[in-house]
Parts: structure tokens; sequence; C-alpha cells
């Protein structure tokens, strides 16, 4: 509809310049908008108060002439009014909503879909979480929204690889090395003051209990440096094995999981400091080696290789973000936790340092998930290793309700997730609220095919005896489905398709409270029908960009 609009207000333009009604050709680009309140039209457009200064007339004066040079021959238009300073408003013939229809029955699964990205590559990295402990539900928040805003490009076009980056190596690791190693030791009767800065939590224990039953005592005879490292590996392969099964119960499935330890064994970490210093980028003071981000936006220089002679985690990510434009990557995307805000700086630098434009790079970050349960808050504690795993959440409330749940709000904005809500039946909880639709009108569907109703195709007889306020509402939400598609993808913003679906299921509910689809005209419930499985077919897709499925029963 906006495109058609603007067309034809584009041609208004030329006519009224050629028919001596404008002063100058010149177009600026014609936004349409829609207008929060129906006594302002189905859209709206104030082009003539920003053609003002080029034209050196009266807005009103600018769109009398528009309205006056607009081809209305097909009646594409029941009215156009002239309001306030010269805004312009149009009214849409209820007939013109009707190729709707056909658009989302003919188009199907692939309603909605552009082409926007025309191929271009695309990483896009999340959850990556350290292989120290199972997934919690920020973990949860971000998979979600990594998850979706991939399935969104691809639907638009882009060629979208996900990865999934372990940092497998460091500091972390040897801590985990060590946590299992004083609970192993435990477990055979030694008396030990289990560090603070150790990880904490039953699953520590839980890990050196399965080191015992395979290995015996077998690590108490190794030099401690060789059990740890050994207790290190055990343990992070186990965690990363069970990382992977619960991403998978969770509907996340990743195209490449990248070693942080394969960027220091390919000597790419090592190249990636060399070519900085050649550059006179990295400097050495006091024994460190400093890069000097400050030259590239950062308030100051970072450390990436210490006095002791190991680098830091940001030398690694300096090798590791070069890989990635070194593998093709047109833009990557990279989706971190609201904690890691300062860490922009810096990555963005090494990216310009690299000589690749920083405008390639996006971060998205996950604000915090605050757990509740029937409104109060479910005690936590990080330090204590006491927290709700992204496991034990999938399997209280289910993969759809937790994957719909944490996109209902902007990613940057903090979100409170209720237990006890996302398991209710009722249409106060959001994911419910939406699948019920499409199980409802399957339900109508079967019905339908009982009642004699088989096939359910375009007829112009009966599709135009849908004129009813509220069917003509959900043509209008339906038609706004590839738009709200789009603008998903561009702002990364998947929060912005679970408000649509929360939206149409509105339209819907009030449709359906209001009109009987099957009735005692025949006709008129082909052209319901018709309607209806639209709808269907539209939070069909919308869930399934979201990774949620649309059950046909419920």
């Amino acid at each position: 509809m906006k495109y058609k609009i603007k067309s034809l207000i584009n041609s208004a333009l030329t006519q009224a310049y050629n028919n001596g009604d404008l002063n100058s050709p010149e177009i600026p680009e014609v936004i349409i908008e829609e207008p929060k309140l129906g006594a302002q039209g189905d859209y709206s457009t104030n082009i003539a108060m920003i053609l003002a200064s080029i034209q050196k007339m009266p807005p009103q004066k600018i769109a009398k002439a528009i309205v006056n040079n607009i081809n209305n021959s097909d009646s594409f238009f029941d009215k156009i009014e002239i309001a306030g300073p010269g805004f312009i408003n149009f009214f849409i013939n209820k007939a013109a909503w009707y190729p709707v229809l056909k658009q989302i029955h003919q188009m199907d699964l692939e309603y909605g879909a552009s082409n926007i990205g025309k191929g271009k590559k695309i990483q896009v990295e999340f959850v990556s979480a350290n292989p120290t402990g199972p997934l919690h539900v920020g973990h949860g928040r971000g998979a979600a929204v990594g998850d979706s805003i991939a399935n969104i490009l691809n639907f638009c076009g882009f060629n979208v690889e996900k990865e999934y980056y372990i940092n497998d190596s460091g500091r972390q690791i040897s801590t985990l090395g060590r946590s299992v190693f004083f609970r192993y030791k435990e477990l055979f009767g030694e008396d030990i003051v289990f560090p603070e800065d150790c990880y904490q939590g039953k699953y520590i224990i839980d890990l050196a209990e399965n080191i015992k039953l395979i290995n015996g005592d077998n690590f108490l005879n190794l030099e401690e440096e060789t059990a740890v490292k050994n207790c290190a590996i055990f343990a992070a392969d186990k965690i990363l094995s069970e990382i992977k099964e619960d991403l998978d119960s969770f509907g996340v499935q990743f195209d490449n999981w990248f070693s942080e330890q394969s960027i220091f064994d390919s000597g790419k970490v090592a190249k990636a400091i060399e070519n900085f210093q050649n550059k006179k980028i990295i400097y050495n003071k006091e024994g460190a080696l400093w890069f000097k981000t400050s030259k590239f936006g950062d308030e100051k220089d970072r450390v990436v290789v210490r006095k002791n002679g190991l680098t830091t985690y940001f030398a690694s990510d300096i090798a590791y973000h070069q890989d990635k434009f070194n593998r093709g990557f047109e833009r990557i995307i990279d989706i971190w936790g609201a904690d890691h805000h300062g860490y922009i700086p810096r990555i963005a630098a090494s990216i310009e340092a690299s000589g690749e434009s920083r405008n390639r790079f996006d971060v998205i970050l996950i604000q915090l998930v605050n757990l509740l349960r029937d409104g109060l808050p479910v005690a936590m504690s990080t330090r204590a290793g006491e927290f709700v795993t992204l496991k034990e959440v999938i399997k209280e409330v289910g993969r759809d309700a937790a994957r719909f749940i944490f996109l209902t709000r902007n990613s940057d904005s903090p979100l409170d997730f209720d237990l006890e809500l996302a398991k209710k039946k009722t249409n106060d909880n959001p994911v419910y609220y939406v699948q019920y639709v499409h199980a409802r009108i399957s339900s109508i569907i079967r019905k339908g095919k009982e009642n004699g109703i088989a096939d359910i195709n375009w007829n112009a007889e009966a599709i135009n005896m849908l004129t009813e306020p509220e069917e003509i509402d959900l043509l209008k939400s339906m038609n706004r489905f590839p738009e709200i598609v789009k603008q998903s993808a561009i702002r990364l913003e998947p929060h912005r398709m679970t408000f649509y679906l929360m939206n149409l299921a509105s339209s819907f509910h009030t449709y359906y409270n209001k009109h009987r689809v099957l009735n005692d005209d025949p006709l008129l419930s082909c052209g319901r029908l018709y309607l209806v499985l639209a709808v269907k077919k539209v939070i069909r897709n919308g869930l399934r960009l979201l990774g949620v499925s649309a059950p046909e029963a419920m």
C-alpha cells in the first residue's frame, strides 16, 4: 500500500509541476505513515510541509496541488483530506485491501520474505558462554535474540552463519580445572579449604564425581599441574557437551563452533600482534605490550600482552575478529551481555586498525533477566553458584514460552520473566495468547470441512462480502507483516515481531468475539474462512522466525 501511495504522490508532483501548479521539479523522499487515530485515515504524509521551502509556497497550497493531480481512476482511495498545516490523509477503499489476502495465500511460507540482503554474507555470533558452567537464563535470552535475528535476516535474503565462540583457553579454564581437582580430592577424604576464586556450585562436585567414577584415584598420583589440566579438559568437554544439548532443546543450532584455542594454535594471535607492532600501534611499556586503542576512539590504550608474557583476552579477540573478516563476512554481529558495554570501543578500534570499517561491526547488548515466581523474585547467588539454569527453565515452562517471553522486550531493556505466568493457559501468557489463535483457526477450518467446505480458495464474490470494520482491521494488520519483518532485520530487533503477533492476535480475538466465521450464509462463510486462514499463515510465519511452534490444537 505504502509503495503505491508513494508512486501516486510522485506522479502527482511531476504532473503538478508540468501543469505550473508547483515551482520546482525537485521531489524529496516521500514518507508515508500510519496515523494513530482512524479519523486521520489509513495513511498520511507530511510531504507538503517538507516541500514548502523548496517550492517557496505555503504547505496547504502544495497539498492541494498534490491532491488535485493524484490519479484515482481505479477508486483506490475512498477520499483524500488535507488537514492541519498541510498533512494529507488517505482513506483506502475497502476493496483495495482484498488483494493482500490473495498475496498471503499465494506466497504462503514466503509471505513477509524479501531480498533486501541480496545474499550479503553475515555472521551472527551469540551465547559464546565460557564452558565453565551450565547456561543460565541470561544466556537463554541471548540465545533467543541471536537465533531469531539470524532467522529474520535469512528470511530477508541475507546469507547468515551462526557461530558460537568457545572460550576454551586462558585463566577461566585453568580455574575450572583447579575447582574440579579440589572437589575431586575432597571425594577421597582430603581436607580442602576451597578458594573463593574457584567456581562454586554443585555442578563442580558432579564433575569431580564423574572423574572419580571413570578414573578412580589415578589423578591423585599425577603432578598437580597435570591433574589440574586433565580435570580442566574433562570438565570443559563435559560442560560444552551439555551446553550443546541445552541449546538443541532450546531450538538453537549453530553452523560453526569456533575454538579460541585454535587461533593460538594456528599462530593467528601472535601474527595479529606482530602486524600491529609493525604498524607502530602496539608498543612496549614497562615490559607489557599496549595497543593504541585511544588512537581509534577508545578512552585509553589497552594491554594485549602482560609483563609475565601471557596474552589478555583482548589479544585473542583481536585475532578472532580479524579471522571473521578473513573468512569473507561482509558484516559481523556480536551479541554480548550488557556488562560488556565498555568492551565495544576497543573491539571497534581493533577492527578499524586492521583496515576494516567499524560500520561492518554491530554489537547487541542483552540486559539482565529478572526471574520471578508469581511476581516475587527468585533468589539466586552467582557467587555461591546458585542460579536457575536454562535447562531448568525449559523443563518448567517449555521451549516456546521461554523463547517468546525472552523476546517480548527490546534486548537493551531488563526483562521480568515470571515462571508461573509462562505456564498459564490464559490470555495473560503472551505466547499462549498468540498460539491459541493459530490453534483456534485450525479448529474452525476442521469444522468447515465437516460442514462441507473442504477447499478454501479465492472467490471474488465471497471476498467482497468482507466489509466489517474488524475484517478490514485484520487485512490492514496482515498487510503490515512484510514491513515488520524488514524493520526487524534492519534494526536487529526481533521484539518487533512479538509485538506485531500479539497485536494481530488481539485483532483476531476482537473479530472472533463479534462475528461467526461459519454462519448461515455459505458464501460469507467461504470468504471468512479465506480470511482467517490467511491470519493463521501469517502467525505461523511470524512464530517460525522466532523459533516458536504453531500448534494445530491446544
